[in-house]
């Protein structure tokens, strides 16, 4: 089992217990060691020891593989002071643990640490986890004390990686955290150089799960870069970096990867290129050359947290390799550190050393008399990290042996004990470890056992004078409410760009609102296209995936960016049609007036009289309504026009029909009179039956309409299916046989008014109206023969427009052709209004 602390494992790991060599009688019940293994280390014993991996030596030489012998171990050599002072750190927190009577004060804690170099650190788990005696018993089903209660696993993720596959398992934080600056900058489209070893491997794998659709970005490439020196491989790499569009280098690797990925970039001269770094070499100071600053300057890079640890730098100032000299296993971590910072040897020297002119070591060297990183504690990162882990440890052993019998929280309410001690017990105990450094950073632990790691955020300056520095500009802070929290200071950012602005990285610019994203066929999701949103359809947020349709009411902008009230559209009484239907509507009704009023005050001459001049009278009355019902068809539909307009056009045209229809029928019966033995047939066509007659007519289009309301009543209708675009607002008729009946009982009537004109036209009258109603009757059935296939063809408010036409050109029809002769000879021609020349070669009756 491993915790994090800050991308720096915590590795707890019990002994290994195999539970089949107690239970089988085939084995004995102990645990025999395999081998002993010569390790450098350095040790201190106490009650609980806690185990250490770190980095001395950043090389290694490994032996002849013959195949036909054991191989022997690699050889290490060039000696990290960094490393060194690492565990030098956690010896130190351990003997200021021992020294704090507040914190396991009847527990005294010792150490293990050893050599993480290559191989020799999966040994040194092995070891740590089970021990270098010959023998471990197992009492009681594997109870005994753990040879170590945790492993503080090494500040380098790669060789923390490797034992990890023997102690627990890895995660890569680091990959959030970088994620974190990918979306503050906006950048969603950049690449990713990865060393060929489990470090990089890890990190590949984490970015391309964790910047996938989640994380808002893609990869334009993954690379491996090569162990050593390979030029045509590298010069392949910067050729992909040189040509792709991502701005953006993210690199996943170590300071020798880069010294040779940065000659090939040098090479090629490829600069404005924006470089992440991983914590392995974002402070690099062989990377910080004027030669390379061109290219690396403004570079941001992850750093592990710094911190402070007072007292350190004292505890360091005392090492002395005679002060361990009392362990069993020997010191020979101290002392290889003593021979490399003072350039002597311990007795007995190697063969050679002292013929060579070399000094023997005698313990008593001042380190403050040389120089070296050992005591250099202005920017402790990995140390601090160590410090913390072996505190956790402490304050979740401490907290498990506070535990009081019966009140455990384990099955039945029981404690854990060290002699009976399980893996899973203490990490019970880490998952609620709780506290606060003296630095002020608080160390608890996430359900996946990391802590709530804190980042530094560090930037590569390129200083006027030449000169460089790394300052911290931010830090990403993970909480366990909030998740990762990224906190920047931008002002002190150095770009290395001549506008001294963040560089912009992605596949594809943001689809601004009024578009939406159409994904490039094959291509990694970053790269698309921006569409515009079809008619009716809108995207308000830059990045829309979909374009969301308006509401009905609604339509789309020019821009697309937002909804507005659909257009209205309706036969207004504002707009030019409108206005030139009402106008004619209106004149049309001002001369039936006139017309009116010219025969009421000739009401006595011949020609009015002539023919029943009550139904003349009647007649331009029911044309006036004709004209006037046309402006129900002008305006917005609302309830009551809608149900008013067809009413009143239907009830007024049968009027006027019906008044034609029996002055036909009287004309015919007047020159039947006329004829001998006709006389009877007037006694039919009286005034009373006149009347009677249009009455009836009239009354059954009343009946009709009444029907037709009652079943069926027209309303008005919001239609949207003519113009996508806009609101019209018709009548929709209701019962689409109502409005048949009634035109068709309009049409019968007309019908029949023609036939009996037309029947009539050749009487010998000087004046015979029957051509007049002939002539009107055949305008009335062609307008309304023609307005049928007008009308259904005619969408929204056309099809008013053609009703009132037909409306206002029958009713002008009828007007002129009854009545524009009698005006004529009215005003005109006097001298004809009389009885003589009206009766002519006929009758007068």
């Amino acid at each position: 089992m491993r915790i994090f602390l800050d991308n720096k494992l915590l590795l707890l790991m019990l002994y290994f217990c195999f539970s089949s060599a107690v239970s089988s009688p085939l084995y004995s019940s102990s645990c025999q060691l395999q081998e002993r293994f010569i390790l450098n280390g350095m040790h201190k014993t106490g009650d609980v020891i806690l185990g250490g991996l770190f980095a001395i030596n950043f090389f290694s030489a490994d032996p002849d593989l013959t195949f036909t012998s054991k191989p022997q171990l690699p050889i290490c050599y060039g000696f990290n002071d960094i490393g060194f002072r690492q565990a030098q750190s956690m010896a130190f927190a351990i003997d200021e643990i021992n020294r704090n009577a507040n914190l396991l004060p009847n527990v005294t804690l010792g150490y293990s640490l050893y050599d993480n170099c290559r191989q020799i650190g999966f040994h040194a788990a092995l070891f740590l986890a089970s021990g270098q005696e010959e023998q471990v018993t197992l009492k009681e089903n594997c109870v005994g004390t753990p040879p170590v209660l945790g492993i503080v696993g090494d500040s380098s993720s790669r060789r923390s990686i490797a034992i990890s596959t023997v102690l627990g398992l890895y995660r890569v934080p680091l990959v959030n955290a970088m994620i974190q600056i990918l979306k503050h900058f906006g950048w969603t489209w950049a690449g990713l150089l990865i060393s060929d070893d489990d470090y990089g491997v890890h990190a590949a794998r984490s970015f391309h799960s964790d910047l996938g659709p989640a994380g808002g970005g893609c990869l334009a490439y993954t690379e491996i870069l090569p162990w050593g020196y390979n030029p045509a491989e590298l010069r392949k790499i910067v050729d992909v970096m040189r040509k792709s569009t991502a701005r953006v280098v993210i690199v996943f690797a170590y300071e020798s990867h880069m010294i040779n990925l940065m000659n090939e970039v040098v090479r090629q001269n490829v600069t404005d290129l924006q470089w992440i770094a991983s914590e392995a070499w974002s402070a690099a100071d062989v990377l910080q050359t004027p030669h390379l600053m061109p290219y690396l300057g403004g570079t941001l890079g992850i750093a592990i947290r710094r911190g402070e640890i007072p007292g350190l730098r004292d505890f360091l100032l005392q090492i002395r390799p005679d002060l361990h000299h009392n362990n069993t296993y020997g010191n020979s971590m101290v002392n290889q550190f003593w021979e490399h910072t003072f350039q002597c040897r311990f007795a007995p020297p190697p063969a050679g050393w002292v013929e060579a002119g070399g000094e023997l070591c005698t313990g008593q060297e001042v380190i403050e008399n040389v120089e070296n990183e050992l005591v250099d504690v202005s920017n402790l990162r990995p140390e601090y990290n160590v410090y913390k882990a072996v505190y956790a440890l402490a304050y979740a052993l401490d907290d498990m042996l506070q535990c009081e019998p019966g009140r455990g929280p384990f099955n039945n309410n029981t404690c854990a004990h060290l002699q009976r001690l399980e893996p899973w017990q203490l990490v019970y105990y880490l998952d609620k470890v709780n506290f606060t450094t003296t630095f002020g950073d608080q160390v608890s632990f996430d359900v996946n056992g990391d802590t709530i790691p804190i980042y530094d955020i560090m930037n590569w300056v390129w200083l006027p004078d030449g000169r460089t520095k790394v300052q911290r500009v931010g830090e990403v802070k993970r909480s366990a409410f909030k998740g990762e929290e990224l906190t920047l200071d931008e002002d002190k950012i150095f770009w290395n760009y001549e506008s001294k602005q963040p560089p912009r990285s992605v596949c594809s610019e943001s689809c601004p609102p009024g578009t939406r994203k159409a994904r490039k066929k094959g291509e990694p999701e970053c790269c698309f296209d921006c569409v515009p949103c079809s008619e009716g359809k809108i995207s308000n947020t830059t990045d829309s995936m979909e374009c969301t349709s308006c509401p009905e009411d609604f339509w789309s902008s020019p821009q697309r960016n937002h909804c507005v009230p659909k257009k209205t559209e309706f036969l207004s009484y504002h707009e030019p049609l409108g206005i030139c239907l009402t106008t004619t509507s209106l004149l049309g009704t001002f001369i039936c007036v006139v017309v009116l009023g010219i025969f009421i005050h000739h009401h006595s001459t011949p020609i009015v009289r002539a023919n029943n001049s009550e139904l003349s009278f009647l007649l331009l009355v029911s044309l006036k309504l004709c004209f006037l019902c046309s402006l129900l068809f002008i305006g917005r539909p609302i309830l009551w026009t809608c149900q008013l307009r067809h009413a009143a056009f239907g009830i007024s045209f049968v009027l006027c029909v019906s008044c034609i229809l029996v002055k036909t029928m009287v004309v015919l019966a007047v020159f039947r009179a006329s004829k001998p033995g006709g006389e009877s047939s007037l006694k039919w066509f009286g005034a009373v039956q006149q009347r009677g007659t249009v009455l009836v007519l009239t009354s059954v289009q009343a009946a009709i309409c009444t029907v037709w309301l009652v079943s069926a009543s027209p309303m008005p209708y919001k239609n949207t299916q003519y113009h996508s675009d806009k609101i019209v607002y018709e009548c929709i008729v209701g019962s689409t046989v109502g409005f048949a009946v009634l035109l068709g009982y309009i049409g019968l009537l007309a019908v029949l008014s023609c036939v009996l004109a037309f029947l009539a036209r050749n009487l010998p009258d000087t004046f015979n109206e029957a051509k007049l109603i002939t002539f009107s009757m055949l305008i009335f059935c062609a307008v309304w023969v023609a307005f049928v296939p007008a009308y259904i063809s005619s969408p929204g408010k056309y099809a008013d427009a053609v009703e009132v036409f037909a409306i206002l050109a029958s009713s002008f029809g009828l007007l002129v052709a009854l009545f524009g002769p009698k005006c004529y000879i009215i005003l005109l021609r006097p001298e004809r209004n009389t009885k003589k020349a009206i009766m002519g070669r006929g009758n007068t009756k």
